[in-house]
């Protein structure tokens, strides 16, 4: 009877704090792991239960704080290669390079610091299931804070861990943020309902073993349109090169070469493969990009045959957008070419923030304001499929890639995604991209299509399976097939119904609030850390 009281002295000794906030920091460390070497999603629920030990008897401010030190260690493993950009191409000096990552990662681990704090200061201490509940709510809420506001940086996020688990099947219905809920729910349940599994042990095993077997049953919400054949050109260029004006006109004719030696129904050409303005092609401009894909009346337009490259598009007078320029392809209404303007810019590579140029301007970044094209792009239309390109880190926010599905059966049958990682070097950056195409892939059950520069070309199927793929940092061409679909999810009628993960939100805080008042027992705050 006398022991509790010194325990818990121990616990909140000096030597105790320091030891959380450690264990904090390797956890947050620990849990990037899985992002890249996915077949070792165990470790992100076991970094999680850990957490959650940490958490249990903190005082709001402590959990805060611990809560801040993890999402921090965590963002900081996800995006430390953002270094190789900010100092290599961007000729920042070192050390602000290295503070640059270090204030952002503190920056965007301020939202789990938050809901740390809330749930810390909120849980109750005869409810376990409805404090594992609120932790999977305020969870959902930090990630989706962290993915949308100040412009959104999703990176990382949770769910992205469990590309190779069974908790991926749940994609199609609930998103990522949805499977990083699920297994927040999961950890704080196995922590905060350790007393009641002798009495209810059946109870709970039921509960707890739902998520996983429901990823399992993964019913097909789509169906096969045609299968048609694919070329995805990887550039291999590096950065040191790409934008070099005496190395240009040879990687733009060797670009337009690959273009004339392929027969597939559609080529793909990665993010400013054509590194310059079209009026800087010189005069034959589009001409050896066109000639592969005119009709057998020499028209600009192929039904059948089609290309789509990634190329800064605009004027000084109209403004200037990274886009993806169509060529052949089926012909439009207006008789233009078909343009896909990228919506979800790049904040410092693409669009400076509001009192940021002076950072801005310490780089050598030749890249800068960008007008932003519209959330609900048209699709290019070539042999009988409809694809649907993203530019980047677009195909990390799978809302807006979902408002394409809206009336106008103009829906993607399939998905293109055209990158330029070369700015992050040979690093993990390359196959944390990759799996987020592949989650994605899994929440519109469509076949996402990968054209790089450096990496990771692939073919990846509506299941999120690579079905070709292309070595790193090499120059080549992957010639695949790949079949269509149609059909809506249960994801992507949610986010045409709701225009977004905004509405969720409300309702998601408007839940954690319900939890809060239900409760007549609240823990009794306790000061410090």
């Amino acid at each position: 009877m006398q022991r509790a009281p010194a325990l818990a002295a121990a616990r909140g000794s000096p030597p105790g704090v320091w030891l959380s906030l450690a264990a904090a920091l390797a956890l947050g460390a620990a849990f990037t792991v899985p992002l890249q070497h996915t077949w070792a999603w165990p470790l992100s629920l076991l970094c999680l239960i850990a957490l959650l030990m940490l958490l249990r008897d903190a005082s709001p401010r402590r959990a805060a704080v611990l809560g801040w030190l993890f999402s921090a260690a965590w963002i900081a493993g996800c995006t430390w290669w953002l270094f190789i950009s900010l100092h290599r191409y961007g000729g920042l000096p070192a050390p602000l390079a290295v503070m640059a990552v270090a204030l952002l990662a503190l920056a965007l681990g301020l939202y789990m610091a938050l809901a740390s704090y809330v749930f810390a200061r909120l849980r109750s201490v005869r409810h376990p299931w409805r404090d594992a509940l609120m932790f999977g709510l305020l969870w959902w809420l930090a990630e989706w804070a962290r993915a949308r506001i100040f412009t959104g940086f999703p990176w990382g996020a949770s769910g992205y861990t469990q590309v190779d688990s069974p908790l991926a099947g749940l994609a199609l219905w609930v998103g990522v943020y949805g499977i990083g809920a699920v297994l927040a729910f999961l950890a704080a349940a196995l922590v905060l309902m350790q007393g009641a599994w002798p009495r209810r042990a059946g109870l709970l095993a039921l509960v707890l073993a739902v998520p996983w077997v429901g990823g399992f049953i993964t019913p097909s919400f789509t169906r096969a349109t045609h299968t048609i054949s694919v070329s995805l050109i990887q550039t291999g260029i590096s950065q040191d090169e790409k934008f070099d004006a005496r190395r240009m006109p040879r990687h733009v004719y060797q670009l337009a070469d690959s273009l004339r030696n392929s027969t597939s129904a559609l080529v793909l050409a990665p993010e400013t493969a054509i590194p310059v303005l079209p009026s800087e092609l010189g005069p034959d401009g589009f001409k050896p990009f066109d000639t592969p894909f005119v009709d057998a009346q020499g028209n600009p337009w192929n039904a059948q045959r089609g290309a789509l490259i990634g190329l800064p598009l605009g004027s000084f007078d109209a403004g200037y957008t990274n886009s993806v320029a169509g060529f052949g392809g089926t012909r439009l209404a207006d008789n233009m070419r078909y343009r896909y303007n990228k919506h979800h810019l790049v904040p410092f590579g693409e669009f400076i923030p509001f009192g940021f140029r002076w950072f801005v301007e310490m780089m050598n970044i030749p890249l800068g304001d960008f007008e932003r094209g519209p959330v609900g792009a048209a699709s290019f239309s070539v042999a009988g499929e409809r694809i649907g390109p993203n530019i980047c880190y677009e195909d990390l926010f799978g809302e807006e890639l979902a408002q394409r599905y809206g009336a106008g059966g103009d829906a993607p049958t399939m998905h293109a995604n055209v990158s330029n990682i070369a700015w992050f070097g040979d690093t993990v950056a390359i196959d944390h991209h990759l799996n987020i195409s592949r989650l994605r892939a899994m929440e519109l059950q469509r076949p996402m299509l990968r054209a790089t520069n450096t990496g990771a070309t692939a073919v990846i199927d509506h299941e999120g399976n690579v079905t070709a793929s292309l070595p790193r940092l090499k120059r080549a061409v992957l010639h695949s097939e790949v079949t269509g679909r149609e059909g809506l999810t249960p994801y992507v009628r949610l986010m045409v119904m709701t225009g977004g993960l905004g509405p969720l939100a409300l309702l998601a805080a408007a839940m954690v609030a319900m939890l809060a008042l239900s409760r007549r027992d609240f823990r009794a705050p306790r000061n410090g850390i």
